[in-house]
């Protein structure tokens, strides 16, 4: 899962990056990246490791893409070509709002910067249809994608985000190789200060955040970034002080997983224990091609069983003498928590 940073110069984006990862971001180079991987926390890999103690043990992890602003005149306009085509490459968008006053005392803005940004998503993405209908309606053989964006275009030059519009999953695997950034999914994060880390969305932008179709979460990143420096024995404590339940790292990946509509299968063994992270309504032949693509074009079968049944009867040999092993087909679709072994043949 590949995460974009991004929003306008000055609302603390690089800062929620160390935040969220613990690394220091570097200074980058124009139209550089910083790059961090974060593991996502999962009892049940932990309980699966103690279990069978693995030669490894593998998390699901969360890739975060810190884009640096575009160098031009006016602020705000931040999408320029490059990072139109950086911000394509990820599953998802993480919009940091400034939600402190400015250094030269201007107050901060956050509703109105969430409504500027989203229409520079929308602009890129409306520059794409136009060209491409362009080009579709002088050609035979388009007439369903032509369809499709004759529809969409007018939506987007009123300014409603694609997300929005409430696309079947049909018309959604139409558009996917365009790469909509107005149809990925967004999080709002409201950069605030410490004094306000555990104050609760301000109603406007979560108003504004709905009209978006975008999730949001109040995170003061300065405050994080230290607390994810602290030894992990120390965070608790400290958190509990600032009256936070968890830290910036865990709610975020709560969000992400809720964003992107995520759910993790696992694989279980002396080799390894390992959480697997698929979008909900994934079947089993395409589970099988997130491990290995010779799994998928192979496909035999799928042994499943649940989590709580493995940890309820204690062993695999246990759970098929009690009927909670189960074989499954091709359309199975997998749930969050199965224990899978894929039997396959090349």
């Amino acid at each position: 899962m590949k995460v974009g940073l991004t929003g306008f110069a000055g609302a603390g984006k690089t800062t929620v990056f160390t935040a969220l990862t613990g690394l220091q971001a570097r200074p980058a180079a124009p139209g550089a990246v910083n790059l961090g991987v974060i593991k996502v926390p999962d009892p049940r890999v932990d309980k699966l490791a103690e279990i069978y103690h693995p030669r490894k043990t593998t998390y699901a992890e969360v890739t975060f893409v810190d884009f640096p602003p575009a160098h031009t005149a006016e602020r705000r306009a931040v999408l320029d070509a490059p990072t139109v085509a950086q911000l394509r490459d990820a599953d998802a968008l993480v919009e940091v709002v400034r939600g402190v006053p400015e250094l030269t005392g201007a107050p901060a803005t956050p509703a109105e910067d969430v409504s500027a940004f989203a229409a520079e998503l929308v602009l890129a993405d409306l520059a794409v249809v136009e060209k491409r209908l362009e080009r579709v309606r002088k050609e035979k053989g388009h007439e369903r994608e032509q369809a499709l964006l004759e529809r969409i275009a007018p939506e987007l030059e009123a300014g409603r985000a694609l997300r929005t519009l409430g696309l079947g999953v049909e018309e959604r695997t139409q558009l996917a190789g365009f790469a909509f950034l107005s149809l990925r999914p967004l999080l709002i994060v409201l950069n605030v200060a410490e004094a306000e880390a555990a104050a609760p969305l301000p109603a406007d932008v979560a108003a504004r955040a709905g009209a978006e179709g975008a999730e949001a979460l109040v995170l003061a990143a300065g405050l994080e970034a230290e607390i994810a420096q602290l030894e992990p024995a120390d965070r608790g404590a400290f958190l509990h002080d600032l009256g936070l339940a968890e830290s910036a790292r865990d709610r975020f990946i709560r969000a992400s997983y809720h964003l992107l509509d995520l759910v993790s299968f696992l694989t279980a063994g002396e080799d390894e224990c390992r959480a697997w992270p698929i979008r909900r309504g994934t079947t089993a032949l395409k589970a099988a091609g997130k491990i290995h693509s010779d799994i998928e074009r192979g496909f035999i079968r799928a042994e499943v069983m649940a989590f709580d049944d493995f940890v309820r009867y204690g062993s695999e040999a246990k759970c098929r003498e009690a009927g909670k092993l189960r074989l499954e087909g091709k359309e199975y679709v997998v749930r969050d928590g199965d224990i899978v072994h894929f039997r396959f043949a090349v």
